[in-house]
């Protein structure tokens, strides 16, 4: 019995090595380009270049709240202040603009760092702007 249970063991692995050779032994040029087709392409000499990426100019104050702040200002999540709400505090806040450089860095300090990682600061006055309209 110990020897059909050993020779058993030594069968299944032998199996499953075989198996994971034979599934990794794909790797044509053409298996690999389809492999990694979802995260990038390569470029060789002589290959056309991709086309350059145009930058499309700053997002609207009310793009970027909608997609960065709206989650935590929309419903005053760990009191963050409501878009447009006297009640918390916004409304002494002025129209923010150029003259205060240092205003978007220090106005969001209580917020997530992942909030908005690539925004401009002209990006986020023109949120803070879109926030307090109508104060």
């Amino acid at each position: 019995m110990e020897l059909s249970l050993r020779q058993l063991m030594i069968a299944a692995v032998t199996s499953l090595t075989l198996a994971g050779t034979a599934i990794a032994a794909d790797m044509s040029d053409a298996a690999i380009a389809e492999r990694i087709k979802p995260v990038g392409a390569v470029y060789l000499e002589g290959d056309a270049p991709a086309a350059p990426v145009v930058a499309a100019g700053p997002r609207s104050g009310d793009a970027v709240y909608g997609t960065f702040c709206a989650a935590c200002h929309g419903t005053g999540v760990m009191g963050a202040p409501k878009k447009a709400s006297p009640v918390t505090g916004m409304h002494g806040l002025p129209k923010v603009t150029r003259r205060w450089p240092a205003m978007p860095s220090t106005a969001l300090t209580p917020c997530p760092p992942s909030s908005c990682m690539d925004c401009s600061d002209d990006e986020i006055i023109a949120a803070i702007n879109h926030m307090i309209e109508g104060l």
